[in-house]
């Protein structure tokens, strides 16, 4: 499912406006929901550091300061919103960032109708 689809849907019964399919809005709230902790957030930002190899949850818990049932609560939200993947490996389980696509599509997301109502186009930035 990508943030950036495109398509009209009814906001009301009588009003029709461009927006994001419903199921996309609904994936891009809980993603920015997941990362709307600063706990949260630094534990992403430590598994993109970390490369697709991921971190152990020990070695997840000793970089972040963050223990035993407050991290894994952190990292099943991440789980759920699909910015981080776990698997088992042997005794000990992985943690990976697989955000890389997921935060570009959130970007795309928050600018894909950027300046759409404006009556010229920010001359900062693109608009492709």
């Amino acid at each position: 499912m990508k943030l950036d689809a495109v398509v009209n849907f009814y906001t009301s019964r009588n009003m029709k406006i461009t927006s994001p399919m419903p199921s996309d809005l609904t994936l891009a709230a809980a993603r920015f929901a997941a990362l709307g902790s600063e706990q949260r957030l630094q534990v992403l930002r430590i598994l993109v550091r970390a490369g697709p190899q991921g971190l152990t949850i020990g070695t997840l818990g000793e970089r972040s300061a963050i223990t035993g049932s407050t991290l894994t609560h952190h990292v099943k939200l991440l789980v759920a919103a699909g910015l981080v993947q776990q698997k088992k490996q042997g005794r000990n389980i992985i943690c990976a960032a697989v955000a890389h696509q997921a935060v570009h599509d959130m970007s795309q997301f928050l600018l894909t109708e950027c300046c759409a109502d404006a009556d010229a186009p920010c001359p900062d930035h693109s608009h492709a």
